[in-house]
């Protein structure tokens, strides 16, 4: 593998290094929790999008910076961020907007990605449901059109941020009898619609991540629909591979290492700091060696986009894979803490405002959310690698 640049992209790093070297500063400091975003996050993101730094190739007319797409410059660009230890910047809702750019309407692309990457407009997905997680399209949410306005009626479930949020965009049956896969459409509208009921989930991170969502006669305009009517799995669809993505990213991975290896050098026993202890040594390497091989995984699948080509197997293990990665490294940030490790919220001894505690619960929970790894480990064995599916249940 050639991972040399030619002159004009080490000229790029430089450009982005000085950047980081001069404005590093007015990055938001600190973990928080899922919630709006601060007028201090706000103010960090207008910045990175005037610099390019992110949402780099959306249009100009739609909000964002308006540079070609060059991928290596934008691999630069989270590397250059990672090795800072700056949170990168974002394209608003990395789910949605990429969905809105490739099949939204100009209007459509016009009132939602400028707000949205701005994180002035906060989403949330209404995809499962009590009766259908792991097998979304039995959902049972139903959507009928009168009129000029579409009248949704259902439960959603595990809706993150919907407590928080200004838009859904949601998974509706609109067409009972068609094939399950086939009678489903993508829906957007406002959280404030009347006949919406938000619930939230505390979970075991003490935060209320997650939602249910009732929808009562909720009733929205009958333009409010990414794609055609009935084709909103494979809408859906193409949301689920950018979530995946996100989920598996190597440089949050390399990210979170580095500030594990701190972590380990500022922690000691008797005097010794925890990273010359080799039981401790050892995991922190043979994680090391892991995170290498998931940044490498992604060099292959940027390989294969330069090249207009589909990465295949490699872009298939990146979800799967860095979510039990990310898990792990948080583990050995709590052992390495010894007993402070179980400490959270408000201490004076809590480290790293107690990151590592809460990405490790929030992290079990991602292995879940975005597809189980059961169902990641289906999909690799029946998409990539060809095997036959997994047999199907029916009881007598």
């Amino acid at each position: 593998m050639d991972i040399a640049y030619n002159p004009e992209y080490e000229a790029f790093r430089v450009e982005v290094q000085r950047f980081l070297e001069e404005n590093k500063s007015k990055a938001p400091a600190g973990h928080r929790g899922r919630g709006r975003p601060t007028a201090e996050e706000q103010a960090w993101q207008q910045l990175l999008i005037k610099h390019g730094y992110a949402a780099r190739t959306i249009p100009k007319e739609y909000g964002g910076y308006g540079a070609e797409p060059d991928i290596l410059k934008s691999h630069i660009i989270a590397e250059e961020f990672a090795i800072a230890g700056v949170k990168p910047g974002h394209n608003g809702d990395d789910r949605l907007v990429p969905v809105v750019l490739e099949i939204g309407t100009e209007e459509q692309k016009k009132a939602l990605i400028g707000p949205t990457i701005r994180g002035e407009m906060m989403w949330c997905q209404g995809y499962s449901e009590p009766g259908s997680g792991s097998d979304l399209a039995s959902l049972s949410t139903k959507g009928v059109l009168e009129g000029d306005q579409w009248v949704i009626n259902g439960q959603k479930i595990w809706t993150s941020g919907a407590q928080h949020a200004d838009m859904c965009f949601c998974l509706v049956r609109t067409e009972p009898d068609a094939p399950k896969h086939q009678g489903i459409s993508y829906l957007i509208f406002p959280m404030d619609t009347p006949g919406i009921e938000v619930r939230p989930l505390v979970t075991m991170t003490g935060e209320a991540i997650f939602n249910e969502t009732f929808f009562t006669d909720v009733r929205i305009p009958a333009d409010g629909i990414i794609g055609k009517r009935g084709e909103g799995w494979f809408v859906a669809n193409a949301t689920l591979k950018h979530e995946r993505g996100s989920l598996g990213d190597p440089n949050q991975t390399e990210r979170r290492f580095r500030l594990l290896v701190d972590l380990m050098k500022n922690e000691k026993v008797d005097g010794t700091p925890l990273i010359e202890i080799p039981s401790y040594r050892d995991r922190l390497l043979r994680l090391q060696a892991r995170v290498f091989s998931m940044k490498y995984n992604g060099m292959r699948i940027l390989t294969a986009y330069a090249k207009d080509e589909e990465p295949g197997l490699p872009r298939w293990i990146v979800k799967l894979q860095g979510c039990e990665l990310n898990h792990q490294l948080s583990a050995l940030a709590i052992d390495a803490m010894g007993e402070l490790g179980v400490l959270y919220e408000d201490s004076p001894y809590l480290r790293d405002e107690g990151m590592w505690q809460q990405t490790y619960m929030l992290d079990l929970g991602l292995i879940i959310g975005g597809g189980t790894a059961q169902i990641q480990k289906n999909m690799i064995g029946e998409r990539a690698l060809g095997l036959p599916k997994e047999p199907k249940y029916t009881q007598n």
